[in-house]
């Protein structure tokens, strides 16, 4: 607490707690074993190379540019609430950004298209 001539401030929303030693030593089992039973799958993504234009355009086409259940309620003219973005929930989005950015580096780069119909 910091004391003025006339107030009392407390400044306890700067001060950072101390981690107990105990806590940060364990760790969940669920997420190890979550991430090892995907890195198969993960590495496939991620392997993989775009060298056909119709898969291009179909990866392009099925992967959204953005999180497509972002939503803002709005009622009478005012945003009441808003619903933000779950796509990062999903254990595979790096991948499935990756291989989309990929597809429109091959559309662009080696087709010559242009990608605005896609963004």
């Amino acid at each position: 607490m910091l004391e003025t001539s006339n107030q009392n401030i407390i400044l306890s929303a700067f001060v950072n707690p101390t981690k107990d030693n105990h806590q940060s030593q364990i760790k969940n089992p669920f997420n190890r074993t979550q991430s090892d039973l995907l890195q198969p799958l993960r590495q496939w993504l991620d392997s993989l190379d775009i060298q056909n234009q119709k898969l291009a355009k179909l990866i392009a086409k099925l992967i959204p540019a953005q999180c497509p259940f972002e939503r803002d309620i709005i009622l009478f003219g005012r945003k009441v609430a808003h619903i933000p973005p779950m796509c990062k929930l999903n254990p595979l989005y790096d991948q499935f950004v990756g291989l989309r950015f990929r597809a429109l580096c091959y559309l662009v780069d080696q087709c010559g298209e242009d990608i605005q119909s896609y963004c």
